[in-house]
């Protein structure tokens, strides 16, 4: 390797190091504010809370990386350019291509690190966090309601004023709020006076145990006027017991634009068997629909309609060969169908929906593990000759060109991945969609700097309004 080489390298490799430490740590305070409420007051020792850390900490990489390359890259390109040490190596023969030579090796290693990463190391951690949080709240229940304040877990919204013993599995003051499953459904309070945490670690359930308490219900009648009769049910109990579901607790996710599926938890193999069964599955169950409606459609046998009689030609309307009995059964039954038809086919398409953007899903996990590989790449060759056209360096204009195109580049991906798990758009052009938008980008950029053209040629946009102005006002000769 050159001295070159080593020197590029080496300006680097130091800037992109210190560039992701900071931007790492800005993300990790951003994991810690997400999900303070279930950290914050919660008798959690440091262990746990590192843990917690250490498992979220992998889903950050996907952004931080990036990032990072393309800051640093504008850094160093930028201090070249505006320390002449770009003019130095032109004037001795060295092209643009030729300085990023080492540079382009580093970052097809540190791609292929990337991908490595995201198919077998965020797979692992997303398995270990979500698990890890749910075994938090079984083998310490009380974390899952917090003192003095509404806890939504499950169905329930509880508040406990007090709590106590051990682990605070002893509970003293008890409001519950159910949540009613239907619109407009009945309202649930309960109150006790006191109660108790149960859990098993080989369970998912948390099992509250009351004691002396009510339940009050509103009930839904049919008359307005009967609601001043009977405004809700009360009764009283010595002992109640509610089981609440600990798996809604594992919903929460650290980007909105990630999904809340076992998708994450997949590497690469195991997403394509993955999706191997699930298109299985939903051609198998278009078949079978396709089949029962084919069912549906046909005139029962033992149904009472008369045929229509043989060897006579049919009229245009066939209606008027039965009587208005007759045609009344008829169309009752066509009514019949249709509406029992339409039914199924409303049921099975919102089924089928709902089994295709589980598809899409997976589809955009599997790109993913891709295109943070070839981001890295992407935002290499938008940041090094971008910061050779705009010779500067230090942390105030390049950070500001960063943002903008690192903001842009998330936005497109996070839009993209968005409308294609609505299944608007296929997951394939979703999932690299902000890939194939800034690529033209870096393309432009890397033409402009080689051929020592400035960002934005502002004679072109000039030039016009110059020739203008030179005939109204010729100069003098």
């Amino acid at each position: 390797m050159k001295i070159l080489d080593k020197y590029l390298l080496k300006t680097f490799l130091t800037t992109f190091t210190l560039v992701f430490v900071i931007l790492f740590f800005i993300f990790i305070l951003q994991t810690v504010w997400l999900f303070i409420a279930e950290l914050a007051g919660k008798d959690l020792d440091l262990t746990m809370v590192i843990k917690f850390l250490l498992f979220a900490m992998p889903r950050i990489i996907p952004l931080v990386l990036p990032l990072s390359v393309l800051l640093a890259s504008i850094m160093t390109f930028g201090n070249l350019a505006e320390n002449y040490e770009f003019a130095a190596m032109k004037s001795a023969g060295i092209s643009l291509q030729r300085a990023m030579k080492s540079l382009i090796i580093f970052i097809s290693i540190l791609s292929i690190v990337a991908f490595l990463f995201a198919n077998n190391v965020i797979p692992y951690a997303e398995y270990k966090f979500i698990n890890f949080r749910k075994n938090i709240a079984q083998l310490k229940p009380a974390l899952a309601i917090a003192e003095g304040q509404f806890s939504d877990v499950g169905l329930y919204n509880i508040k406990v004023n007090k709590k106590s013993g051990v682990n605070g599995n002893t509970l003293t003051g008890i409001t519950i709020h159910k949540k009613s499953q239907i619109a407009g459904g009945s309202k649930t309070v309960i109150k006790a006076k006191n109660g108790e945490l149960i859990s098993s670690e080989k369970s998912s359930t948390l099992k509250l145990v009351l004691h002396d308490g009510y339940y009050y219900e509103d009930l839904l009648l049919k008359k307005y006027e009967d609601w001043n009769k009977m405004p809700f049910a009360k009764s009283s109990f010595k002992k109640y017991t509610i089981n609440i579901d600990l798996t809604k607790l594992n919903t929460v996710n650290v980007d909105d634009a990630s999904i809340t599926s076992t998708n994450t938890m997949l590497n690469l193999s195991e997403l394509s068997y993955t999706l191997d069964s699930l298109n299985k599955t939903i051609k198998t169950d278009i078949l079978s629909f396709s089949e029962n409606i084919s069912q549906r459609i046909r005139i029962n046998k033992n149904s009472k309609i008369i045929s229509p009689p043989k060897n006579k030609p049919l009229p245009n309307n066939l209606l008027s060969l039965y009587t208005n009995e007759q045609k009344l059964k008829i169309l009752e039954m066509a009514n019949s169908n249709i509406e029992s038809t339409l039914y199924s086919i409303n049921g099975t398409n919102t089924e089928l929906e709902y089994k295709q953007k589980n598809i899409n899903g997976h589809l955009l996990a599997f790109y993913d593990k891709f295109v943070i590989a070839f981001a890295c790449f992407l935002m290499f060759f938008i940041g090094a000759p971008l910061g050779a056209i705009i010779r500067k360096g230090g942390l105030g204009l390049p950070i500001v060109f960063a943002v903008l195109i690192f903001i842009s580049f998330h936005f497109i991906n996070t839009f993209g991945k968005r409308i294609a798990q609505e299944d608007e758009l296929s997951p394939f052009v979703g999932a690299w969609l902000s890939t194939l938008i800034l690529s033209p980008l870096a393309i432009l950029l890397t033409y402009r700097a080689t051929n020592d053209i400035g960002l934005i040629n502002l004679d072109v946009f000039l030039a016009p309004f110059q020739r203008i102005l030179k005939k109204m006002f010729p100069s003098p000769k």
